[in-house]
């Protein structure tokens, strides 16, 4: 990746990481709204790490879904339904985040859920070194029932519309139908965009994080480090 504000970011993310004093894996929460380029920096960051000769677990909520059924028992545009009936995160921190924290045994499970077929993942466990670390993206992962698990936590903002556009821009990829852009379009405004306006005032993830960068440009991110 050439000089930059994003290299410079992702430098700055590597370095935060490895200061972290623990003496276990290190657990990274890359939280934000849909759309807003998490799982993107989250797979840079990696490559910088593993270049750095860390050891590195790549993890996403999206190998933590209820089935669709659960998901969408409130409805399919329910925000409500999207906060609190989308992820298990009783299982989450108990095949992944709780052996990776500083009681666990470091043997693990990434993921417990396969979206495309909508049914369970038995992946094997696999136990994690000392000095890895996990960087796990994904939505809500600051509400209060999860934030005491991270070591470190990264809140990726992006402006709604914006996200909204890079939804757009994905489906017309993907399908590229009228129809396919309505669906997202009603998606984003009824279910995703609510959710996260919920989370927001019941949980406050940007007053959580310990470093919030702002991804409305992709290539010129900007970013504030808080002191604890």
């Amino acid at each position: 990746m050439d000089d930059g504000p994003r290299s410079e970011l992702l430098s700055l993310l590597a370095e935060s990481i490895e200061a972290v004093p623990v003496a276990h894996p290190v657990r990274v929460a890359v939280d934000g709204p849909p759309a807003a380029g998490k799982t993107t920096l989250a797979d840079e960051l990696a490559g910088v790490l593993r270049a750095r000769g860390r050891d590195v677990i790549r993890a996403t909520i999206e190998g933590f879904l209820f089935p669709q059924a659960q998901r969408y028992q409130r409805g399919k545009y329910s925000p409500e339904g999207c906060y609190f009936d989308s992820h298990d995160h009783d299982t989450m921190c108990r095949v992944l985040l709780d052996p990776l924290g500083p009681a666990g045994d470091r043997r693990f499970q990434r993921s417990v859920y396969d979206r495309g077929t909508d049914t369970p993942l038995r992946l094997p466990v696999t136990e994690a070194p000392a000095d890895a670390v996990l960087l796990f993206d994904g939505v809500f992962l600051l509400r209060p029932e999860l934030v005491d698990r991270w070591d470190l936590s990264i809140f990726v903002s992006a402006a709604f519309e914006r996200t909204l556009d890079r939804a757009r821009t994905r489906g017309e990829a993907l399908a590229g139908s009228a129809a396919d852009a309505s669906e997202i379009e009603r998606a984003w405004h009824q279910r995703y965009i609510p959710s996260q306006q919920l989370y927001f005032a019941t949980a406050g993830p940007t007053d959580r994080a310990d470093i919030v960068v702002n991804n409305d440009e992709l290539q010129r991110p900007a970013w504030d480090i808080r002191t604890r």
